[in-house]
């Protein structure tokens, strides 16, 4: 018997349909009353995001502009007579092998280029690269260990037209002015840097520059414009574009820019370059003495009741100087100061030709600024508890 398939009738289907009517117009109920009302429509208001701050007056924007196009056109004036330095050493069979490399600037339309002595050291083959790309051996002049100055000497073809550097004064510098370093930092050629100086008249230890100096470097510019290996040799600018020194050396732990940069001021460039291209190498005045700078007179003077609280006290005389032919006289007691050994019971140096002497860096920079070999200056002393003038002739500083 087969099975027959069964279909709603309809009055089933009738019922069913009510049923699903009844069950929407609930829902529709139900919905209706959980449903939050729509917001009342408002007017749209622009609203400046917070992140976005007020305008700049146009006043103000005008300044900015202005130390820009102040520095760029500092760049365009002077990177042309900015060099990058390449110096090669002779290898096996007559080959050159890379040494080092270094910044340099332009002195002199003929060819004359300043530098630091410690990037030219050593070298057999220097080349100079301009800005230009242009490429020219140079031949070294001479150089000054002490104060760490080399010049080199290039011939440019008569159609190529050298661009030289104008220069400052160093002694008008002021702490907090802006300063500018253009050169070749890791390699990178024609890089500019900007900060201020940040100190002026330090003095840098001869070992700073090279490992067997003894001799110090005075009146260094310190500044905070980043300076890094490779930019040694290079010019550090005021906001005129005129040099105020070699940049020389900076003081970190890690061997890169710390915020704490040296420059040779331009003045000593003045002094010794002329003496470098005349004679291949530069004299200076000694004085044959030697003094601890660790702790100063005022730092003594309480403990030691010694009658001076500034000048230079006296450790030792250099047999032959100047200052021994003139019966200077050095400590004849040591005492142990805060660990370190201080000779006491030597001539105090307080004025040299009446200028008043604070420390051993404003003697060295006296000599150094002021005096020639063979000149004779007055030293006025505090010795036994009197003040009296000694003249003295300076020597040549003897060779290190």
């Amino acid at each position: 018997m087969k099975r027959q398939r069964t279909s709603l009738q309809p009055p089933v289907i009738a019922l069913l349909a009510l049923v699903i009517l009844s069950v929407t117009a609930c829902s529709s109920v139900l919905f209706k009353q959980t449903a939050e009302p729509e917001p009342t429509p408002v007017e749209h208001v622009p609203v400046t995001p917070a992140f976005l701050p007020t305008p700049l007056p146009d006043d103000l924007l005008a300044e900015a502009s202005a130390e820009e196009l102040a520095l760029i056109n500092v760049y365009q004036r002077v990177n042309p007579a900015v060099v990058y330095i390449d110096v090669s050493v002779s290898g096996t069979e007559g080959s050159l092998l890379d040494l080092a490399s270094g910044s340099g600037f332009v002195v002199d339309p003929e060819g004359y280029i300043v530098t630091n002595r410690h990037v030219i050291v050593d070298a057999d083959e220097v080349r100079v690269t301009f800005s230009d790309g242009v490429v020219m051996l140079a031949a070294i002049v001479g150089s000054d260990p002490y104060a760490d100055l080399a010049v080199l000497k290039v011939n440019p073809p008569p159609e190529y037209q050298l661009v030289a550097v104008e220069m400052a004064d160093s002694d008008e510098l002021l702490v907090g002015q802006r300063v500018i370093a253009i050169g070749n930092p890791f390699g990178l050629s024609g890089t500019m840097t900007v900060g201020i100086i940040s100190a002026v008249g330090r003095t840098l230890p001869g070992s700073v520059l090279s490992p067997t100096g003894t001799f110090s470097n005075p009146l260094i510019i310190q500044t905070d414009a980043a300076i890094n290996p490779g930019n040694s040799g290079g010019p550090l600018l005021d906001s005129r574009g005129r040099v105020i020194g070699v940049n020389t050396a900076i003081r970190s732990d890690t061997g890169v820019n710390s915020g704490i940069g040296f420059a040779v001021p331009v003045n000593t460039v003045r002094r010794i370059v002329p003496q470098i291209i005349e004679n291949g190498a530069v004299e200076y005045p000694y004085l044959g003495i030697t003094s601890q700078t660790i702790y100063t007179l005022a730092d003594l003077a309480t403990e030691f009741d010694l009658p001076v609280t500034e000048g230079v006290m006296i450790d030792q005389i250099t047999s032959g100087s100047g200052a021994a032919r003139a019966g200077l006289r050095g400590g004849n007691e040591t005492v142990d100061f805060r660990g370190a050994e201080i000779a006491l019971g030597g001539d105090i140096i307080t004025a040299i030709d009446d200028i008043p002497i604070r420390n051993f860096d404003e003697l060295l920079g006296y000599l150094v600024t002021n005096t020639s070999v063979g000149q004779e200056v007055i030293v006025t002393i505090y010795r036994d508890g009197e003040l009296m003038d000694v003249p003295v002739e300076l020597s040549a500083r003897p060779a290190e």
